[in-house]
């Protein structure tokens, strides 16, 4: 890894704004990201930032900056997005380098404020929601694993996953609250879902809750542009697990399962 270092920083310091769209730059910085993939967040933000500064002419940062940004933001390793926050707050809020457009800058701020509150190894954000007797509850609550499924009943691949979930809730064998976030506007659709979301798991509780109103903040908290958004949360709210697909959440209770019959 050394070795690909020494030769992307002399790429860096040696390439022209002019030079055939970067493509060689680019292909460098593809394998030094796979080179360091599994280090950890903040040694891969530290790398981008090192990365950035070692360039010297301002068009070939701006690339170097923008192909970091897009590649953390898009990246499909859970936990990444960290780094593009970290770029945007460090490089491109400030004005330090510019996005290709304002459209852009505008979409990266919105991408930074829709995540950086539930990053992995956080507190997940508390919030207040309504019930459906009409009291109010505060989620997610500390004491327990908690499993947060935003969805709107006009979603089809929220009621695809919501069809999944009882049998991927059926394995849990530790305590855990599952907070069902109805995202809709439809009492009566709420309703059914209800009375058709059936779990037979003692460890697991079912709490249904909803915000028509939009009272709370919780779409820009945890990130709700769109539905399904799965999370996963210890005791202590510390996020475990984030924008999860089944299989990936079906994953964390497995590992969750064999650590908590272990304790045992």
């Amino acid at each position: 890894m050394k070795l690909l270092l020494s030769l992307l920083a002399a790429a860096l310091l040696q390439q022209q704004p002019d030079s055939l769209l970067f493509s060689g730059l680019d292909n460098m910085l593809e394998r030094y990201t796979q080179a360091i993939s599994t280090e950890s967040i903040d040694v891969k933000k530290a790398e981008s930032d090192f990365l950035i500064s070692s360039v010297s002419d301002s068009l070939t940062t701006q690339h170097v900056a923008l192909w970091l940004f897009d590649h953390y933001k898009e990246s499909m390793v859970m936990g990444e997005e960290a780094v593009a926050i970290h770029l945007w707050d460090n490089w491109f809020k400030p004005g330090t380098i510019k996005m290709r457009s304002d459209f852009e800058r505008f979409d990266a701020e919105l991408f930074a404020d829709f995540n950086r509150h539930t990053l992995l190894g956080m507190k997940a954000p508390q919030v207040e929601m309504k019930k459906p007797c009409g009291g109010k509850l505060t989620i997610p609550q500390d004491g327990t694993y908690s499993i947060l499924f935003f969805f709107d009943t006009s979603c089809a691949k929220c009621r695809l996953e919501a069809s999944m979930l009882p049998q991927v809730l059926q394995q849990i064998t530790f305590p855990t609250k599952f907070y069902a976030v109805y995202c809709g506007q439809s009492k009566k659709e709420w309703a059914r879902f209800r009375c058709s979301f059936k779990l037979r798991n003692r460890n697991v509780k079912i709490v249904h809750v909803w915000d028509p109103e939009l009272d709370t903040d919780y779409l820009r908290l945890y990130g709700v542009i769109s539905t399904p958004r799965l999370y996963f949360t210890d005791n202590d709210r510390e996020i475990l697990g984030r924008r999860l697909e089944i299989e990936s959440l079906n994953e964390i209770i497995h590992y969750i399962c064999d650590y908590y019959g272990q304790a045992l």
